[in-house]
């Protein structure tokens, strides 16, 4: 069970000219999405510098770490509209088009969506009851949902307790990019690294970039312990917030 009296609780960042170019849902839209996402890779980083064993996949793994981390970190306003924008997030395909990659290390995408949204609903059921009614969670996995976020809670909780008793270190390490969407994704990822850095402490730096990959992307790269957001990513987002 995570008891993490001492992770102080936050709002989401107001970035001013950073997001000047976007109209406010798509910011939000894309700050949620980014959050998520970092907290994904965070979780790849965080198995890896702690040998956290894993019983399954490890992308299913970092998807209950982003959940829960979005339920742990914020504010429940702010952390109820970051899960419910997070959750659409995973629907890269809202309108059904594409062939569904079965062989991938990551789950279906509808599966992630139900998978993100029964955790975040199931650690506070008394109030997340309409985000779980909006976002079409169907009542038989709903009633699951609290037994699903207690189990992910204990599996991760003893790990992040670890990280937050000690002493702080700031082991994530902040490189900003340059170029397209830049200054978005740059302001969003390093605050999500100065509020990681004041709670946890990992065993080893890493080191979290931001750049242009040429791809829609991010990633963790053990050898070099660095986690890569890329800047393409905001791009997708903007777009997938205009299909659904």
């Amino acid at each position: 069970m995570l008891t993490l009296g001492a992770l102080c609780c936050v709002s989401v960042l107001a970035v001013g000219p950073a997001r000047s170019e976007m109209s406010d849902g798509q910011f939000d839209f894309v700050q949620a999405n980014m959050i998520g996402v970092f907290y994904h890779e965070m979780g790849h980083a965080i198995i890896h510098t702690e040998d956290v064993p894993i019983f399954g996949q490890e992308e299913d793994a970092a998807d209950v770490l982003s959940a829960l981390l979005i339920h742990e970190t914020f504010l429940e306003e702010d952390a109820q509209a970051i899960a419910f924008d997070a959750a659409l997030g995973y629907l890269n395909d809202p309108q059904g088009m594409s062939e569904i990659v079965y062989w991938d290390t990551h789950g279906p995408d509808e599966q992630r969506f139900y998978n993100h949204v029964c955790i975040f609903y199931g650690a506070a059921p008394e109030r997340r009851a309409a985000l779980a009614e909006d976002l079409g969670l169907p009542p038989e996995r709903a009633d699951w949902c609290p037994t699903e976020y207690e189990q992910a809670s204990d599996a991760w909780g003893s790990v992040l307790d670890e990280m937050s008793s000690r002493a702080q270190k700031d082991t994530l390490v902040f490189v900003p990019g340059s170029g397209r969407h830049a200054d978005v994704l740059n302001a969003i990822v390093a605050d999500e690294v100065a509020d990681f850095n004041a709670n946890y402490t990992l065993s080893n730096p890493v080191v979290v970039r931001v750049e242009s990959c040429g791809q829609t992307n991010a990633f963790y790269d053990r050898d070099g312990r660095i986690l890569t957001m890329c800047t393409e990513f905001v791009d997708h987002m903007l777009a997938l917030e205009k299909r659904l």
